[in-house]
């Protein structure tokens, strides 16, 4: 399995959002700058973002965008979550009829409990605990 760039950038940019919670609202061309990601780009993964109330956007001349909550309650799972809906290791995991197998399967367990091990990491790192991990704060 491998991970979206929706999910790749969107992490990237709500860790920028995150590094400068405390600074006022983030413009999208500074972020896009610092993150070699483009403005439009940004713009479409703001919007599920915005809906889910996890960034806040103001207006106006020093307007921008801005954590709509502090960096320690926004996990990797969160964002992933809402930029790619439930992601499984397979297909049978989410949707059990895709599969004549899946009642007598062997190898369905193993995948339920790698997705499950997957969100639960995911789930357990929080933007600030990232940006402390990584010496940038």
């Amino acid at each position: 399995m491998k991970l979206s760039t929706r999910s790749r950038y969107g992490t990237r940019m709500m860790l920028d959002l995150a590094q400068h919670y405390d600074q006022g609202p983030v413009q999208m061309g500074d972020i896009s700058k610092r993150e070699n990601i483009s403005v439009k780009y940004l713009e479409q993964l703001i919007i599920p973002l915005k809906k889910a109330n996890f960034i806040k956007s103001v207006r106006g001349p020093k307007g921008g965008h801005m954590l709509a909550k502090p960096p320690e309650k926004i996990t990797v799972g969160d964002i992933v979550g809402i930029l790619e809906g439930r992601i499984s290791l397979s297909n049978c995991i989410e949707n059990p009829e895709v599969c004549d197998r899946t009642t007598g399967c062997l190898t369905r367990g193993v995948w339920e409990e790698a997705t499950k091990a997957m969100y639960d990491k995911l789930n357990s790192v929080t933007l600030s605990k990232m940006i402390n991990e990584s010496g940038c704060n």
